[in-house]
């Protein structure tokens, strides 16, 4: 979703419009980096599961988002203009499986192995992961520098987990990092392919978050939707802010600065949001960050601007 400079749009106009980009995407970045931090606040102070803070956010965000689309369409006369392909219910369908096992797993991983690892994990696979899903299901070629940064990523993965010691990185929360990361993948292929017929972002970020949160009613109904009383104010306001912050607010900002710069730009940019996670995690949260960690951090980070590189250049 980037704008093409043509020769008759004015170079001030066009660095401009570059510098609120790069604005939009930091105050989008640093706020999906508090993600991981609130919802590991979440689990702290209350008795509330994944499943159940997954299926809010998903529900507040829905409603939320479902203002900014009404919004849209006001300025635009009329309503959003999407696709209509045969298989598009099957498509978002999809689209909304992908979005909750994302979210899901990913608030499950910070349970577990906390939020810096999860994070790490999760942003630095997803990238590769969607390159990798793009050559299979969208012969997308990914090139040697692809190639590069896919076994970086992978070699940081390696150091990240088997570099520390015993009980600082909980398998199982690695694997849901990975589960999480599998459904951003999925997620953003679904999405290029629905965005290249024709249907709006706004528009399928609410149908995404609409039919997670219509997966996650059940499950989260078994985990218990609402924790005691004497928890439920506090957790009231860290799902608030989920929903507001990290969702109904945060997804404008990406795709108004996503439509301002080149695409490279904005997959480096968004590298903040892991950093941001990382030193919250540290400095707040009192978790670890060891060498092994932090080198297998950045180089799963370090291939992720790569592989943005070398995109940029095919």
């Amino acid at each position: 979703m980037t704008i093409i400079e043509t020769p008759a749009r004015p170079r001030a106009v066009q660095r401009a419009a570059a510098r609120r980009g790069l604005l939009f995407l930091t105050v989008t970045g640093l706020s999906w980096g508090t993600t991981g931090a609130v919802s590991g606040l979440v689990f702290r102070s209350s008795d509330m599961g994944p499943v159940s803070l997954s299926f809010w956010r998903h529900l507040g965000g829905m409603v939320l988002l479902l203002a900014v689309v009404a919004v849209l369409r006001r300025r635009r006369g009329g309503t959003v203009q999407v696709g209509r392909g045969a298989g598009r219910l099957a498509s978002l369908c999809g689209l909304g499986v992908a979005m909750a096992v994302f979210q899901t797993a990913y608030f499950a991983a910070v349970d577990l192995t906390g939020v810096a690892v999860a994070t790490i994990v999760t942003l630095g696979s997803g990238p590769i992961l969607t390159a990798i899903g793009g050559r299979i299901f969208l012969k997308e070629r990914i090139g040697l520098g692809g190639a590069a940064a896919i076994a970086g990523a992978l070699t940081g993965l390696a150091v990240l987990v088997g570099g520390n010691a015993e009980g600082v990185v909980q398998p199982a929360g690695i694997a849901l990092s990975v589960l999480s990361a599998t459904g951003y993948a999925a997620f953003t292929l679904i999405g290029r392919r629905l965005g290249e017929r024709g249907e709006d972002p706004f528009t399928l970020t609410v149908w995404a978050f609409s039919i997670g949160a219509a997966v996650l009613a059940i499950p989260a109904a078994v985990e218990g939707l609402v924790p005691p009383a004497d928890q439920l104010a506090h957790t009231a306001v860290l799902v608030a802010y989920l929903a507001v912050f990290t969702t109904a607010l945060a997804y404008p900002f990406y795709f108004a600065g996503a439509a301002r710069v080149r695409a490279t730009t904005s997959a480096v940019m968004m590298l903040l949001e892991p950093v941001t996670a990382a030193v919250l995690a540290v400095a707040f949260l009192g978790e670890p960050l060891t060498i092994a960690t932090a080198s297998g951090a950045l180089i799963m980070l370090g291939s992720i601007a790569a592989l943005a590189v070398a995109e940029s250049r095919a």
